[in-house]
């Protein structure tokens, strides 16, 4: 049986890569076809994955609301969803 390269570090992984890596494991995970012990440690990196995606986020909305809010300040509250 083949072995299975290392994980990448979920917290060196760009927005993207870690993005296409999620969406890649709950494809595998629809389809159920992953022995169990599998399973979980996808579903594990997977959850891992969204909170480095979350953060990664958060983070580009902090800077696009000081980018904003320029050097007089903005409209408090404010978010990017606000300017959508």
């Amino acid at each position: 049986m083949p072995e299975t390269p290392p994980l990448t570090d979920v917290a060196s992984l760009s927005f993207e890569a870690a993005l296409a890596e999620l969406d890649a494991i709950v494809r595998k995970l629809e389809g159920g076809q992953a022995k169990l012990e599998e399973a979980i440690a996808d579903y594990e990196r997977g959850a891992a994955l969204r909170r480095h995606c979350e953060a990664k986020l958060a983070e580009a909305e902090g800077k696009v609301q000081a980018i904003v809010a320029g050097p007089a300040g903005g409209p408090e509250g404010a978010t990017l969803r606000d300017m959508a």
